[in-house]
């Protein structure tokens, strides 16, 4: 039950934020064992003024820098995690063609009692 947020410098074109969605659910389905249909994405685009990147941690990023940030119940392995990191930055290489150097990848572990998805109910507590 991934929820994703990514952030991206604006002007890209539908196929190339489709090709994003794409590869990273495909990554997840892989390495998290994602249901078919668990799919709930966001891409927030943002002008030059408002996206900042820096090349901490020894990384040459570059203005194409993609921000992902995954919530998922805290029941995956650090295992599953780094085999997701491994897995998104190679599909998102071939395909919108983005460096893997600027792939950056947060998941964030919550509770299934966190959760509600429909009907004010916490389906998973």
């Amino acid at each position: 039950m991934p929820l994703v947020h990514i952030s991206l410098r604006a002007g890209k074109p539908d196929a190339y934020r489709r090709a994003i969605f794409d590869g990273l659910y495909r990554a997840m389905r892989e390495t998290l064992n994602v249901p078919e249909g668990d799919y709930f994405m966001t891409i927030s685009e943002h002008d030059a003024a408002n996206f900042h990147y820096g090349n901490g941690y020894g990384i040459a990023r570059s203005a194409g820098v993609v921000y992902i940030q995954v919530t998922v119940f805290n029941t995956r392995t650090a295992e599953q995690k780094q085999a997701l990191f491994r897995r998104t930055a190679e599909l998102l290489s071939e395909n919108p063609g983005i460096r893997p150097e600027d792939v950056f990848i947060v998941v964030l572990d919550a509770p299934k009692e966190n959760w509600s998805v429909g009907h004010g109910l916490a389906q998973f507590a």
